[in-house]
């Protein structure tokens, strides 16, 4: 196999000895890399919208203009992603994200080397395209590769190298800031260029999941006798066992098991409005609604503008707006390492109800300390925003992006993430564009607005959204499949409780059934084979051995 052909096979180069662990880790670092490439594109602008040299070069913007430029990459991001809606199912997830990459820098190559504002503004969206086709594609293709006590730890370590990104840029920014002249922008958004190389040299070593392989293979196969002996190999790769193991049998026959159970093999746009047994329309609203809150909580007004709101609203210099907002970002990463445990054992929704309700109280904070003034009032504004941080990125950062991939059904899971990706660009793009205006206008009462969204996000999420931590993918079909009549127990409750969407509480049920079965040590779930299945491997006709 050539070079060439191994970059782009689903299954990777053959004489790639990774597999196991070794394997996974090559894969979270390229999804990681793609978020890191995420983060710094949020950051670095906002340095470089300080820049002298730059505002030269652009002919000396408006502040509507600047936000505009600002939010070019988010329209970027929006059209990536809708184009990944198309696209990735047929490419797969691997070719989606070194596609991604490749745009990312060409984009970015365009963008350092602009001479003028249209030409700046073009390779923005070029980047934001780039951005957009990742951002959709890695939380899914974590989701699929990964085992499910793992799949949230392995989602927060690319949200965590997403705000190392951010912090990166930050600090360059600060770092460039004293330099003369146009390498002081030039610089700092070519350096994103470094991480793209990085994805696409691992390129040849990365394999699709198993997930895609199956369902490629079963839309062609005869589906009464179907076998898919690549989805097989590559899932017996990425557990570093045989393809005889027993776990890695009964893994296999839940995907095809649940891919049978949607009954969509084609995965077309009439599904995500479709219930096709499972709830996927349902679950596809849940998908792009959670994204769409995480951009209204307000988190790009501290991203974006940090240093804007440190000169604006508490009166810095530029040079100390810009250092404060390192460390804004560091205290960022430090924070976000505490989800890598809480994530999997408090769960996705009790993180993202308890932080909304945290954000919108510690926003409210910061409106009456900025109305306050004085030294007591700028001391008091920083600490909400270190605080709001801490509690967006413990409830509303990895939470948001792995919940679609979890709770949407695999026949649509890729055009609905990509979807639910390019609501988050839509509701960041609304943030960044009204910031920069609402902050010269409003003052503090801008951040009251935000503190109203929070709350509201509290109640929806309450009332709505399904558990997802603890259940296998193919597990969470169960979730709203499973009849709930009258005579059900989960059909009960008290008065509050009625109030929820009634698979609030069938999750709620299921992961406590899945936690308890894990701590006595059984293994069997819905989707595996029956205990008194006839044990023959899948795709072998060979008997398991046990």
């Amino acid at each position: 196999m050539s070079p060439f052909s191994a970059f782009l096979s689903a299954e990777g180069t053959p004489s790639s000895p990774a597999s196991g662990q070794t394997l996974q880790i090559l894969i979270t670092a390229a999804n990681s890399a793609g978020f890191l490439l995420f983060g710094y594109d949020q950051g670095i602008m906002s340095g470089v919208v300080l820049s002298a040299s730059w505002l030269s070069q652009m002919d000396h913007p408006s502040e509507l203009t600047i936000g505009t430029i600002t939010a070019l990459y988010d329209v970027g991001a929006v059209i990536g992603a809708l184009l990944a809606a198309f696209t990735s199912e047929p490419l797969g997830r691997k070719r989606t994200l070194l596609l991604g990459s490749s745009l990312v820098l060409l984009g970015g190559l365009l963008m350092s080397a602009s001479f003028s504002r249209v030409e700046f503004m073009a390779s923005r969206v070029i980047v934001g395209i780039g951005t957009g086709y990742i951002t959709s594609v890695t939380p899914v293709y974590q989701a699929e590769i990964g085992e499910h006590e793992q799949r949230g730890w392995q989602v927060c370590c690319q949200l965590t190298t997403m705000l190392a990104g951010l912090l990166l840029a930050y600090c360059i920014n600060y770092g460039f800031y004293f330099v003369e002249g146009q390498v002081q922008w030039r610089f700092p958004l070519g350096f994103q260029c470094v991480f793209a190389v990085f994805i696409l040299v691992l390129g040849p070593w990365l394999v699709d999941t198993p997930r895609w392989l199956v369902r490629q293979d079963f839309a062609k196969a005869d589906r009464d006798g179907f076998h898919s002996f690549r989805g097989l190999k590559v899932l017996a790769r990425l557990r570093g066992k045989s393809v005889e193991d027993r776990q890695v049998q009964k893994e296999m026959k839940s995907i095809v098991d649940a891919i049978r159970l949607e009954k969509t093999a084609e995965g077309s746009w009439s599904s995500l409005f479709k219930s096709n047994g499972v709830s996927a329309d349902k679950r596809f609203y849940l998908a792009v609604g959670i994204q769409l809150m995480q951009q209204l909580s307000g988190i790009n007004i501290v991203t974006y503008f940090a240093p804007t709101l440190y000169t604006t609203s508490l009166g810095m210099s530029q040079d100390k707006a810009l250092l404060l907002g390192c460390f804004t970002q560091l205290w960022y990463v430090l924070a976000s390492f505490v989800t890598w445990y809480t994530i999997d054992r408090i769960g996705r929704r009790r993180l993202f109800i308890n932080m909304a309700l945290g954000m919108g109280l510690v926003l409210v904070g910061e409106a009456v300390a900025i109305r306050q003034g004085g030294m007591l009032g700028d001391v008091a504004a920083v600490v909400c925003l270190f605080l709001f941080e801490a509690c967006f990125t413990w409830g509303w950062m990895a939470c948001v992006w792995i919940y679609p991939p979890e709770i949407l059904p695999l026949g649509i899971r890729a055009k609905g993430s990509a979807l639910a990706a390019a609501a988050d660009f839509i509701g960041n793009w609304i943030v960044v564009q009204v910031t920069p205006v609402g902050i010269a206008k409003m003052g503090w009462r801008f951040f009251l607005i935000w503190a109203g969204f929070n709350i509201v996000h509290a109640g929806v999420v309450w009332m709505f959204y399904p558990e997802t931590g603890g259940l296998v993918l193919e597990d969470v079909d169960h979730v709203f499949t499973e009849d709930v009549g009258e005579e059900h127990d989960v059909a009960h409750g008290t008065a509050l409780e009625r109030l929820q969407w009634v698979r609030v509480r069938v999750a709620a049920r299921a992961v406590k059934e899945s936690r308890a079965r894990k701590g006595e040590g059984d293994e069997s779930r819905r989707g595996l084979l029956d205990a008194d299945g006839d044990g023959v491997a899948y795709g072998t006709g060979e008997a398991i051995a046990t």
